[in-house]
């Protein structure tokens, strides 16, 4: 999550009100994709140790070394065609500039995914979405960060590639969530608490208003009555903790009592977890 989206979300909760989407009508929460692990590792824009973020090979790596989920960063080209890309320009990532919205599909593939800090890494092609749900299919989960993109579009090319039971969506807008509930009503959703929720009860409040899947956020801004109020109301609780440094917090996560964590490091965190025998 980048300093914008934080910035955000405090407006996210304001707009959350103000359209006061029919979320607290639904009776049952959309079933999220099974796993064989009970706890959740979320392999942060594929595995990306060695290989440049949400690029295929990273999320072949996830597969590799375990991970549950792959979160992806979903963008529309400028001829309305679906492809990852975190940031809204291709510039931090690619050798090429010019924001995704601004670029046709065949402009785009005209560039190339690079670490710029490890040119030893290699360069890889820009991800198409449709070659994601490709490689996905039966084999990992798709935590989708919508980023940019429609969602009719977006949930047909989930039916069309069979995979529309291996993803949640994550939502960066209460319109699209409101989109989704519209179009897909059984794809579950995700979101992060609003900033002025600080304890069990204002969250608790909060669930029983807006029900929802999961939760995520950073773990940091959880206490263990966050998590259990979360429970109760039947929503799982996947935090970020991806840093260069997460694993020095690992164990403090996990005695929050959360269901997963959302990583940069998803083979050394399945080790951890093995190794306390979580896993």
């Amino acid at each position: 999550m980048d300093k914008f989206e934080l910035k955000m979300r405090f407006l996210f909760f304001l707009l959350f009100i103000v359209f006061n989407f029919s979320l607290k009508a639904q009776v049952t929460l959309p079933k999220i994709p099974l796993s064989k692990n009970k706890f959740i590792v979320i392999s942060h824009r594929g595995n990306h140790v060695s290989t440049p973020e949400n690029t295929i090979k990273s999320y072949e790596n996830a597969i590799a070394v375990g991970a549950d989920y792959i979160e992806i960063d979903l963008r529309t080209t400028k001829d309305s065609q679906l492809v990852i890309m975190h940031d809204g320009s291709i510039d931090r990532m690619t050798n090429g500039k010019g924001r995704v919205k601004d670029l046709t599909l065949s402009e785009i593939l005209n560039y190339q995914v690079e670490e710029k800090s490890k040119p030893e890494w290699g360069k890889f092609s820009i991800a198409q979405f449709e070659e994601v749900l490709k490689l996905a299919k039966d084999k990992i989960n798709i935590y989708l960060d919508f980023k940019e993109a429609d969602v009719l579009k977006t949930y047909q090319m989930l039916l069309k590639y069979g995979v529309e039971k291996q993803v949640i969506v994550y939502i960066n807008y209460p319109l699209q969530a409101k989109k989704w509930m519209e179009i897909a009503p059984e794809i579950p959703l995700i979101v992060s608490f609003p900033d002025k929720i600080r304890d069990s009860s204002s969250l608790a409040g909060f669930l029983k208003q807006y029900p929802v899947s999961v939760l995520d956020g950073s773990f940091k801004e959880y206490n263990t009555g966050m998590v259990s109020a979360s429970h109760t109301n039947k929503t799982k609780v996947w935090p970020d903790i991806q840093d260069s440094k997460e694993a020095d917090n690992w164990e403090d996560a996990l005695k929050l009592g959360i269901d997963g964590l959302q990583t940069d490091h998803p083979e050394s965190l399945i080790k951890f977890l093995k190794n306390k025998g979580i896993r």
